[in-house]
């Protein structure tokens, strides 16, 4: 995948992961995580959406322009990781909220490897 399609990829799960954070917390489903988000959430949906979408595009910009680079290609290997995990946290959230509680189990056996794994080593 060219490194234009990855930082357009990246916008977009960023602007998915916006409007998909607004129906949750609006529907009372979930909470912002981040603290300074969570404050522009509270001064409405328009500030939230414009700060979370400007700095992904400022994100995807600069990795974009900065791809010749090995470690930018590597941040934005890391970063686009990362929002698929973001993405499947945002679907057992929407299954959760229709009524579907098996993902709450998924994402506690997920949140218990880390644990598990460095039990291996002890």
């Amino acid at each position: 995948m060219s490194a234009l399609a990855k930082s357009i990829l990246l916008f977009c799960l960023n602007w998915l992961d916006a409007q998909l954070t607004v129906v949750w917390v609006r529907g009372g489903v979930a909470t912002e995580g981040n603290g300074l988000m969570a404050r522009l959430l509270d001064m409405g949906d328009a500030p939230f959406i414009f700060v979370k979408l400007a700095v992904g595009a400022f994100a995807a910009c600069v990795l974009y322009r900065c791809s010749r680079y090995k470690m930018a290609r590597r941040g934005m290997t890391v970063v686009l990781g990362l929002y698929l995990c973001l993405m499947i946290v945002h679907a057992a959230t929407g299954m959760s909220a229709l009524g579907y509680h098996a993902p709450e189990k998924f994402i506690a056996y997920l949140s218990n490897l880390p644990n598990i794994f460095l039990a291996l080593f002890s």
